[in-house]
């Protein structure tokens, strides 16, 4: 092969073409990839947009210009557009611009209480979203289509094993299921990840070293199916819960698919009694090429397969200090957004604060740099 076409090669294979016509850059697969924290935005705790409260973002993504975030609404499932200005020097604004509300399949906005939505994406004029259901009142997860207004397009299929159902052993755990949400790098399909362990898969983490493994699904885009499934090895709690509280857990709470078969993975361990929020959070860079697909195995645990490897690419215990109050609040989203001028890409990632249910909490956005 000449040089000529190598050199052409080479570059081709640094970006991909969405399917909204974006050109987005990858980072190399044999390139270390480091994160720069460069800044905090706050939106604060009382915004009101169109009469709704905007808070509980649980997912962000960008397309052509306009952010993308999902509420964690049970009572109004919905998503508001922004703009989110910023270069390589911090954050300048962070303005919502619209919000849609959810419809279900006969053109009805959906009832209260039927939904807990978590992650979102855009594709091609419409938006990917995964409710997490009600395991407890029988309520099914699901992974979703609606057009840019709200309307509903489809209902993706899953297996069975992440529906509910009566047996105590078995299905999905209450608030751990479909977390997070990526397109493929190739844009042919979706990657969908579990918050917690199937019942028959392995344990919730503790405090101490468990086996608690999480399945990742592949979609076919085309066809709706699921395809092929990987598994990925959860880390213990970080730690334990203090005055007098009982409540610990860790899970993932997004995915973001960067070249093939490489993810940023956010992993979230909760302990309840801290004043600094309570939350210790990473992101894992993650290579599956070797997965091994799990989708016929009924049941992980005893039997032999390959999971996913993972690095730990950022600790936001590093920048506590530099946070507001030196709290990382529940962060759930993490979005690529337009390059910087120096022509690294820029990462956003968004915490979900509950609406202050629970004590006060922050509408936080941090913006980092992907370098290598």
């Amino acid at each position: 092969m000449s040089f000529a076409v190598r050199t052409f090669l080479s570059i081709i294979g640094l970006f991909i073409v969405s399917a909204c016509g974006n050109i987005k850059k990858s980072p190399p697969k044999d390139t270390d990839i480091n994160l720069h924290f460069i800044d905090e935005y706050v939106l604060p705790d009382e915004t009101i947009f169109a009469t709704t409260r905007v808070g509980g973002l649980s997912g962000i993504d960008y397309a052509n210009g306009i952010w993308y975030a999902i509420s964690d609404d049970s009572d109004f499932p919905r998503f508001y557009s922004a703009n989110i200005s910023y270069d390589i020097n911090g954050f300048d604004s962070i303005e919502v611009t619209s919000v849609t509300h959810f419809k279900d399949s006969i053109d009805e906005v959906i009832t209260k209480g039927i939904v807990d939505p978590e992650s979102i994406r855009y594709d091609d004029g419409c938006v990917i979203w995964t409710s997490e259901g009600n395991i407890k009142k029988g309520l099914r997860p699901f992974v979703r289509i609606s057009d840019s207004v709200g309307n509903f397009v489809k209902e993706l299929n899953l297996a069975n094993r992440y529906l509910p159902n009566d047996n105590s052993d078995m299905g999905p755990r209450h608030n751990g299921v479909f977390e997070g949400i990526t397109l493929s790098h190739h844009r042919k399909g979706y990657w969908v990840a579990m918050e917690l362990p199937l019942k028959e898969d392995g344990v919730e983490p503790t405090l101490e070293e468990t086996d608690s493994p999480v399945r990742i699904v592949y979609i076919n885009k085309k066809t709706g199916h699921s395809e092929k499934e990987i598994v990925y090895e959860l880390d213990k709690v970080a730690r334990p819960a203090v005055n007098g509280d009982t409540f610990e857990l860790n899970g993932i709470v997004e995915i973001l698919e960067y070249d093939t078969n490489r993810f940023f993975v956010l992993e979230r361990s909760y302990s309840m009694g801290y004043s600094d929020g309570g939350n210790t959070v990473k992101i894992y860079d993650v290579e599956a090429s070797k997965a091994t697909d799990v989708s016929g195995m009924n049941s992980l645990k005893g039997e032999r397969y390959t999971k996913v490897t993972k690095k730990l690419l950022f600790n936001f215990e590093n920048i506590r200090n530099e946070l507001t109050n030196g709290i990382v609040d529940n962060i759930e989203g993490i979005s690529f957004g337009p390059d910087f001028a120096n022509g690294n890409r820029s990462l956003i990632v968004v915490a979900d604060n509950n609406f202050s249910l629970y004590g006060p909490q922050l509408n936080q956005f941090i913006l980092f740099e992907v370098a290598r």
